[in-house]
């Protein structure tokens, strides 16, 4: 992923991996994990990488920020959030998700791998009205 935009370009110290054509460059950084995650356009989660978790949903609590790019969230109870750079995210376990547009989606993610939800006071899964609540 050679580029000279700082956004794409190479993280120092970071193991990078593409997964289902996403690029994810990961540091540790004590109990967490910093992660840079470029979602190309035309990425849907359904699409390409469901048959691979195994799971209907992606079941991974996502809380970062969005520096490039759109992306577009549903639940299986029809919420929907919709995120544009530059943007806190937050996400819920139990979503469908998708890049919106031609740009790619880049998020830097703070994670505790299977833990995320828990150690941000998230539920386990996606309730209707639980992030509105949380507000």
């Amino acid at each position: 992923m050679a580029s000279t935009d700082p956004m794409l370009g190479p993280v120092k110290g970071a193991e990078h991996r593409t997964v289902a054509g996403v690029e994810m460059d990961t540091t540790r950084t004590g109990a967490a994990r910093v992660k840079r995650v470029v979602y190309q356009p035309g990425f849907r989660w359904s699409t390409h990488m469901k048959q691979m978790v195994g799971t209907p949903l992606c079941m991974h609590a996502h809380v970062g920020f969005l520096v490039r790019g759109q992306i577009h969230v549903q639940y299986a109870d029809g919420c929907v959030l919709e995120f544009a750079a530059p943007q806190a995210v937050a996400i819920e376990p139990g979503h469908d998700g998708w890049v919106v547009g031609a740009e790619p989606a880049v998020l830097i993610e703070v994670d505790f791998e299977g833990e995320t939800a828990a150690r941000f006071g998230m539920p386990e899964t996606h309730r209707h009205g639980a992030a509105a609540a949380g507000r």
